[in-house]
This record gives structure tokens, C-alpha cells and sequence, in this order.
């Protein structure tokens, strides 16, 4: 199956303004794109990328005085398939993880391991270990937060979130990611596309949205704690400690976002 990406961020800035960008769909896709998601912006703006330390690929520009639109219009192929199911897959010791997962069992900006840890284990030490335990924890979570974009902060964090009891998808991921780093299983935070594929259609706007990942049995698995379930036309942007690693944009000066549109619709007829 083929899907149709895209964006169009209009920001306003009152001077000239340096900003960082990670909207590129993640390099372990890139080979799916049939039509590349080159960012176009107008006014024609000078763009220079780079890989940070996560992998992931980000662009600067110096936003004029003024609007800026920011956009891409891509296709990518996707197989069509949810995401996979691995029950079976076992949780590491410590000492046996690869040390290049080891970053993701740390507390980091919005993943405070140290407030949640005696919850943690009070709630799941008796959950079966491995795929279990991340399911368990993704129930809770799942059943713990209240969805809505009224609730959506960019300072609140997984203690925030847990203590509130309401959130968007972003402080499900952060929720869950830091139960299972104080249950010793190395979780990343992701964000990318997901459509409606095979699913009725919300009644929010279409936005980017959050998962995460966990390290079981020698690899790195899916899970949603947010949606719960497993899903279709998942397509990765990049992957970090948290949300702090992966923003959209970071931009170094006074801003406004005037509009924010996100596609991600499934084709019927193949490029």
C-alpha cells in the first residue's frame, strides 16, 4: 500500500530567527519514499541538515521577519501490515543489554525514573517479566490518562501526567517509557505519522503523534500506549529520550504558530 504524507507549519517571527527542524521521515524509511518529503519553505529559505546524536535527520534555517510556511507533500510505500506481536519476547538483565541501550534505561527531561520508581514497582513488579510487563504497563496507562488536547502542555512530564491523570499522546509515551526504564527495560521515545487506516476517523485534526519502543529479546519492539492496540501505516520520523530529543521545530527566538496541518491518508490508486 502506498500513503500520503505531509505538513504545512506557517510560523510568524518578529526578527530573523535560527531554527532547527526534525520533520524528515527517519533514515530506516527512507528507501520506502516514492515521492521524497523534500521541506519547501516560503519565502525560499537556505537549508542545511545534519544527523544528530540519536540518528535522526534535522535541518536548519534562519526564519525571516515575518511568515514562514514550512511544508512538505510526500508518498511512501508501507506493507500494509500491523504492527508486530512478539509475546514471546524476553526482557534482558542489566548487565546483558547492549551497551547502546543503555541511555534509554536513564531518567531524562521528561522522564523522571527517580519520582516514579516506587510506583513502578508497586504496580508492576508482580506482572510477568518481558512483553507482559510492557503490555501490563500500557494498559495502565492506557486506562490511567484521559485523552484530550485541552489537556496538552509542552513542560508536562511523565510525573506531571501521572499525577494529573490526563494528557495527549505524547504524555502517554512519556508515562510509559518511564515505568518501563524503572522496571529495567530500555525504552525510547518515537514520533512520526500514524493515519486512520482501517479505523473509524477521530474527530480532532490530524497531528503528529508519539509511541515508543522497548528492547526485548535482542530488538527493539512497537508499543502505543496511547491507542493500545496494534496499527497500520506507522511511519517513523525520529526516536530519542523523550520528547525533548525529537521536537518538530526548535527555534531560537520569539515565534508565533499561526497554523499546523499534518496528512497521512492511505491511496487507492498506487504511484
Amino acid at each position: 500500500m502506498q500513503i500520503r504524507i505531509g505538513y504545512e507549519l506557517i510560523y510568524t517571527c518578529p526578527q530573523p530567527t535560527p531554527m532547527i527542524l526534525t520533520l524528515n521521515v527517519h533514515y530506516s524509511r527512507v528507501s520506502d519514499l516514492v515521492i521524497p518529503d523534500h521541506i519547501i519553505t516560503s519565502p525560499s529559505t537556505p537549508i542545511k541538515g545534519y544527523r544528530d546524536g540519536f540518528g535522526n535527520w534535522c535541518s536548519r534555517i534562519v526564519a525571516p521577519q515575518g511568515d514562514i510556511r514550512i511544508s512538505t507533500d510526500a508518498v511512501i510505500n508501507d506493507s500494509g501490515e500491523i504492527d508486530m506481536v512478539t509475546p514471546e519476547a524476553h526482557q534482558h538483565l542489566v548487565q546483558e543489554l547492549p551497551e547502546e541501550t543503555l541511555v534509554f534505561l536513564l531518567g531524562s527531561r521528561y522522564c523522571e525514573t527517580d519520582l516514579l520508581s516506587e510506583v513502578a514497582w508497586d504496580l508492576f513488579q508482580n506482572s510477568p517479566t518481558g512483553w507482559g510487563r510492557v503490555q501490563a504497563i500500557c494498559d495502565f496507562v492506557n486506562q490511567h490518562i484521559v485523552f484530550g488536547y485541552e489537556h496538552a502542555r509542552s513542560t508536562k512530564s511523565a510525573w506531571e501526567a501521572f499525577n494529573d491523570r490526563s494528557g495527549v499522546c505524547r504524555d502517554y509515551a512519556h508515562l510509559a517509557i518511564t515505568f518501563c526504564r524503572c522496571m529495567n527495560i530500555p525504552a525510547r521515545y518515537c514520533t512520526g505519522y500514524l493515519g486512520d487506516i482501517n479505523i473509524p476517523p477521530p474527530d480532532a485534526p490530524m497531528d503528529f503523534v508519539a509511541w515508543f519502543e522497548v528492547y526485548l529479546g535482542g530488538r527493539w519492539h512497537i508499543f502505543d500506549p496511547r491507542n493500545n492496540e496494534r496499527r497500520i501505516g506507522r511511519v517513523l520520523i525520529a526516536r530519542g529520550r523523550d520528547a525533548a530529543d525529537v521536537s518538530i521545530s526548535n527555534a531560537f527566538g520569539l515565534n508565533i504558530l499561526k497554523s499546523f496541518m499534518v496528512r497521512t491518508d492511505e491511496i487507492k490508486e498506487q504511484y
